[in-house]
């Protein structure tokens, strides 16, 4: 069953909760994970794979590096899971 973008939102949103161990309301769409999350980069590939994982997607690496904010991450998802 494909899922919806509030699905791909809200799971992303808590790969990156948990992964940071921030509060869930600063997972919001604009903040970059290094600057404002407080994100290294082995953090930033963690949440990267973590998201391919759950997803069951695959980024490459200009994509996967292309995550730079909260929103870059839903983005990613969504271009991918659409039919």
């Amino acid at each position: 069953m494909e899922k919806s973008s509030a699905d791909v939102s809200n799971g992303r949103r808590a790969i990156i909760v948990e992964q940071l161990g921030i509060d869930p309301s600063h997972a919001v769409d604009d903040p970059s994970l290094v600057d404002d999350l407080g994100a290294d980069f082995l953090e930033v590939a963690q949440i990267v794979m973590m998201i391919q994982d759950e997803f069951n997607i695959e980024l490459s690496d200009d994509v996967a590096e292309a995550v730079i904010t909260v929103g870059d991450a839903i983005y990613v998802v969504t271009s991918k899971t659409k039919s």
